[in-house]
């Protein structure tokens, strides 16, 4: 969405992108207090993320945990956060809901997941293209292809409808998510990937999208109690000046994290020059879980017969075996 400047108020070009990273500290302003050179860190930027040195204000850096690795800590902040303050401070999770989330296999999606099952009884009703179905199966309660009528089918398992449904996709899933709302349930929308549609922007698809979005009636909402949200974390953080609310989450996710009960997934490791293909993968949605820019990392070697382009399904052609950088680029999953 950066790219193809579909965001608010998308910066000028040329710009580095990139909101999270992980690294060690090189060096400390004056009079900064609670971090040392050769700290490991992970923290958020407004941008300037995708870079081999990184400037960051001290609100918006953590301290690791011992255990953590520089690629889990780079695919923990934002999403994590996300779906913390997403399901507990906007949507109030409780024993016994049930929750609906679109692109679960993705890497908010799979904290959304992880998350839920730290609460007794709570359902989790995820949406995932198919192909990425076997690897996230055990993740969620369960689970629909999102290219089939899942609003029928989670009134087949539960009449009533849910009572969270979050939602990154826009466009005509709006209408849909509230219509399977119970009473007092709650719809958030925190992302418009659906007005990403090919290589660049497109007019037509982004007003496509803004055109199926169901237009909201207030009346209809109190007569139905229910309850319409947004979140938008990078807001938040560098628009509304709630650091010291994320700075508390996230105290809350490391102990969660040190408890071994969530673990961020990662799908894939890439080097800086590799950006391009690593893009195409998230845009072709073939990754579960996070990519990470890593640099330390050198281009994988491309054989004649080899290709950075992925597949109809979205998952990245069989490379060549014997090649180590090779394998350590090709997707895992923890």
């Amino acid at each position: 969405m950066v790219r193809q400047g579909t965001i608010d108020n998308p910066p000028k070009p040329p710009l580095v992108p990139g909101f999270e990273c992980s690294g060690i500290v090189e060096s400390v302003g004056e009079n900064t207090k609670g971090f040392e050179i050769g700290d490991r860190v992970m923290a958020f930027v407004n941008y300037n993320a995708w870079a081999e040195v990184v400037c960051a204000p001290v609100d918006f850096v953590y301290k690791m945990p011992d255990e953590m690795t520089f690629a889990e800590a780079a695919a923990f902040s934002l999403n994590f956060v996300a779906a913390y303050m997403m399901l507990f401070e906007v949507a109030n999770l409780r024993e016994g809901m049930s929750v609906l989330v679109h692109s679960v296999g993705g890497g908010v999606g799979q904290a959304v997941a992880q998350l839920c099952s730290t609460v007794s009884n709570v359902t989790v009703f995820g949406i995932a293209s198919c192909f990425k179905h076997a690897a996230i199966r055990d993740s969620v309660a369960h689970l629909f292809d999102r290219n089939v009528d899942y609003i029928q089918e989670v009134k087949k398992i539960s009449p009533e409808g849910v009572d969270i449904v979050l939602d990154c996709l826009c466009g005509e899933n709006t209408g849909k998510g509230l219509s399977l709302l119970k009473p007092l349930g709650t719809y958030i929308l925190y992302g418009a990937s659906n007005m990403v549609t090919g290589e660049t922007k497109s007019f037509f698809s982004f007003a496509k999208s803004w055109w199926q979005v169901e237009k909201v009636n207030p009346i209809k909402l109190y007569e139905e109690n229910k309850v319409i949200a947004g979140f938008s974390l990078l807001n938040l953080l560098f628009k509304q000046g709630r650091c010291g609310l994320v700075k508390s989450v996230m105290d809350k996710l490391l102990c969660l994290y040190e408890e071994k009960k969530i673990k961020p997934v990662v799908d894939s490791l890439w080097a800086l020059e590799e950006v391009k293909e690593a893009m195409q993968r998230i845009h072709d949605r073939g990754n579960i879980g996070k990519l990470i820019l890593d640099v330390e990392k050198s281009p994988t070697p491309l054989m004649a017969s080899d290709s950075t382009e992925t597949s109809e399904a979205g998952e990245e052609e069989e490379e060549p075996e014997g090649d180590n950088d090779s394998k350590e680029r090709m997707p895992f999953i923890h």
